[in-house]
């Protein structure tokens, strides 16, 4: 179930200079994803593959065209100063329409997560510790100054992706934001962690338990919702990275040049026209009628 949610995340994501090409084979390259983590039998294998094409199917009649109307809203706002309030509410947009996704992933889900058995979430258990050492290895190395390095090395990519190479200053200045980050590797694999114990514990207490299929789903349900609103103080961090987040990215977009923009701004035309070629046309002229 996690992994096809997580596909659920990728569709949502996706944004690369062969979108159109990554997002067809999604359906395909998930299913191969999601096999190298549970080892499907036969049954399981159709199960599975059925469910990644009704999703992918939903989805692209039911979310391109919101994210394509989100992408043209943003690109208007790009062309000027934006504000934290103006980053936040658009982040608020993304994060409901990502419950959304991840919700419908959650009920395509639940029947080939009712159909595992022991041995395959052990295998899964024993690829989550192989992945999580990796992540220790690069996320958690002794030198805290590499620390920092690999994160600005990483955050300043992604920018550079939209904006074209930043300046000296601007470097400097992602470099200051994440020493003020409430975020550390350390809080990450605990949080990483978490998630993966919480989904593990739901998906072995469905192998034993008798009840309907609407009752496993919110199982399911409700492990993503913790995912996305953690307990305790965990909730209180991710609100500060999310306020963060948003005064990061305002104050980085308020540093660029004229060219910076624009570069931004076609990028963003570009991922929407994809979008929107993708959207099946219904779809594309109900988002693009008022009211």
């Amino acid at each position: 179930m996690r992994r096809l949610a997580l596909l659920g995340l990728v569709l949502l994501l996706q944004a690369c200079s062969a979108i159109k090409l990554g997002y067809n084979q999604l359906p395909t390259v998930g299913y191969w994803w999601l096999d190298g983590q549970l080892n499907f039998n036969d049954r399981q294998t159709e199960a599975a593959q059925q469910a990644l094409r009704q999703l992918h199917d939903w989805h692209r009649r039911e979310e391109l065209p919101a994210y394509a109307d989100l992408l043209e809203r943003v690109g208007r706002l790009s062309t000027g100063a934006v504000s934290e309030a103006q980053i936040c509410q658009v982040f608020d947009e993304v994060q409901a329409r990502l419950d959304r996704s991840l919700r419908e992933a959650v009920r395509q889900a639940t029947p080939v997560a009712l159909q595992l058995g022991p041995r395959q979430l052990q295998h899964l258990a024993r690829q989550w510790e192989r992945q999580n050492e990796k992540w220790e290895e690069e996320w958690l190395p002794a030198d805290l100054q590499e620390r920092l390095e690999r994160r600005v090395k990483r955050t300043s990519e992604r920018y550079a992706d939209f904006y074209g190479p930043l300046s000296a200053a601007q470097l400097q200045l992602v470099r200051e934001q994440l020493q003020r980050s409430p975020w550390n590797p350390e809080w990450g694999r605990s949080d990483r962690k978490r998630r993966q114990q919480d989904l593990l514990a739901t998906l072995q207490a469905l192998q034993h338990s008798r009840g309907t299929a609407a009752e496993a789903e919110a199982a399911l349900q409700g492990v993503w919702q913790r995912w996305r609103q953690p307990p305790g103080d965990d909730q209180a961090v991710v609100q500060r990275m999310t306020r963060q987040a948003c005064s990061h990215l305002a104050e980085l977009h308020n540093s660029t040049t004229p060219e910076q923009r624009l570069r931004a701004q076609r990028r963003l035309r570009a991922y929407e026209r994809d979008l929107r070629e993708l959207a099946p046309p219904a779809a594309v002229a109900t988002s693009r009628t008022p009211g």
